[in-house]
């Protein structure tokens, strides 16, 4: 090759080279301010303090991980030790704000619909229906509480549920006890869900365990990394979307194309609404209530009363002394074949206290989820707009300050006369959120919780057959199921 030749080559190759060189510098370049980017996020304030952990994956797998105590876990307590009660991190992807402060809780509460509104992680709201959760504003969140009170308002409960719902626990407790073992979770959630659904779209309990299947995965899916594809928990979220979906708007556009057909349940006040001139909502949304009243409805109360399960197991005086509140009711009874009553539920003291100490420990929901609609001031520090705050319940209810002993399973603390501490205590406590957002479903599961506790307590004892162990993430989990023996009493 001729000396010219050469030359040309070698600048050709220099050339590459060169340009090689400015595009990895490029690539590193941006890279390194993405990096810096995620690592202090914009702000035109001071943020709370925090680390906001690796790139995308934030501290998610730090949060998620187990602890066999069933105090707080180390995710919370390193971080309340080294940032304080207020912190910032990220979680699948998402910056977002920890509060740990029952003052700032309180604060957050106060402001809803001014300063903050409820809103999910982004697995959530695909999950559950992106467009109808960033469509729920203050007319339509009015409408569904309407709505939603057809079922459970307190006025359905008193006249025409807790007759309803003492029968079908007299039904199933009684097929429990036929059998040599069972599953709390599970018997609870098909109790729940049979009902609820036959209320809700007028479903058979044939059909309705199949649809529950459906939202087995929903719960762990709410804070998981938003990955479509095949294998994650994400898709698996997503496949059950898919086919509650489907079921759902097939009984929607059946009911639509017979609207002079009543079932006496709720899908009847959706179809008025879609079929009115100005409807509030659209199909789409009318689907993803009911979906998520039958979520709803089962996922907590069913965990509840599984713990509550192996708190009473664990702490036999406290079954005793609700088995005498309630025998003292059967006693009162003029009728001894009468039903529970409406005045008979709001008469039970103790058994409130022990509804109240499974949520506190409990705390079945890993947190409350606000989203920011402006830049906020919060302890001096500066919350962007657009960014999520997760409220902890788990630390107010954890809190030594708040309620002493705090680890120790103790319904009587409800029942203190310390009036300034009970106000203390009454104050700090949100099982059910707080603000104008508390759950629709908060005074049916404080029924169905007592109404349970009663049919319980009076027809039956049991046996701890396996499982029962318990852990917590946030909130507390039994992962291996807690399987009991159900024994009739008389």
């Amino acid at each position: 090759m001729s000396s010219p030749h050469k030359e040309i080559l070698r600048m050709m190759e220099s050339f590459v080279s060169y340009a090689a060189l400015c595009c990895v510098t490029l690539i590193i370049g941006w890279l390194v301010h993405w990096v810096y980017k995620w690592v202090h996020p914009p702000c035109k304030g001071t943020l709370p303090p925090g680390s906001m952990g690796f790139p995308i994956i934030g501290e998610t797998l730090q949060l998620f991980k187990p602890s066999h105590s069933i105090g707080i876990p180390s995710y919370y307590q390193q971080r309340l030790e080294r940032y304080g009660p207020l912190f910032k991190t990220s979680l699948a992807g998402q910056p977002l704000v920890v509060s740990l402060d029952p003052e700032v809780d309180h604060f957050i509460f106060q402001q809803e619909g001014k300063l903050f509104r409820s809103w999910y992680p982004e697995a959530a709201n695909n999950i559950f229906g992106k467009n109808s959760v960033t469509k729920f504003n203050a007319t339509v969140h009015k409408f569904v509480r309407s709505f939603a009170s057809k079922l459970f308002g307190v006025e359905n409960l008193k006249e025409v549920l807790i007759r309803d719902l003492e029968d079908a626990m007299r039904q199933s407790l009684a097929a429990w006890a036929a059998k040599q073992s069972i599953e709390v979770k599970d018997g609870v959630a098909d109790m729940i869900f049979d009902l609820v659904a036959k209320k809700t779209i007028s479903m058979e309990p044939a059909e309705s365990r199949e649809l529950r299947k459906n939202f087995e995965a929903f719960f762990q899916g709410m804070l998981c990394f938003p990955i479509y594809f095949p294998g994650t928990l994400f898709y698996k979220c997503m496949k059950g979307r898919r086919n509650v979906h489907r079921i759902l708007a097939a009984v929607l556009k059946q009911r639509l194309s017979t609207p002079g057909k009543k079932q006496g349940d709720l899908v009847d006040a959706l179809v008025e609404e879609l079929r009115s001139e100005k409807p509030l909502i659209d199909e789409n949304f009318a689907v993803d209530a009911l979906a998520g009243i039958l979520f709803g409805s089962f996922v907590t109360t069913s965990a509840v009363l599984t713990l509550g399960f192996k708190f009473l197991t664990d702490n036999p005086k406290v079954v005793e002394t609700l088995k005498e509140e309630h025998e003292i009711i059967l006693k009162k009874r003029e009728d001894k074949n009468s039903g529970f009553t409406w005045e008979e539920y709001k008469s039970l003291t103790f058994t409130t206290q022990v509804m109240n100490e499974i949520n506190r420990i409990g705390n079945i929901a890993p947190g409350i989820f606000r989203k920011t609609l402006t830049d906020v001031q919060v302890n001096g520090y500066t919350i962007p707009a657009g960014w999520l705050v997760m409220i902890s319940p788990m630390a107010v209810h954890l809190n030594a300050n708040i309620f002493e002993d705090p680890l120790k399973f103790n319904p009587w603390r409800w029942s203190t006369q310390d009036e300034a501490k009970q106000i203390e205590q009454k104050r700090n406590f949100m099982p059910f959120g707080g603000g104008i957002r508390l759950c629709l479903g908060a005074d049916f599961s404080k029924l169905f919780i007592s109404l349970f506790l009663h049919v319980l307590v009076t027809k039956y004892r049991w046996i701890e057959i396996k499982g029962g162990e318990v852990l917590r993430v946030a909130e507390m989990v039994i992962p291996q199921g807690y399987h009991i023996q159900l024994v009739p009493t008389s």
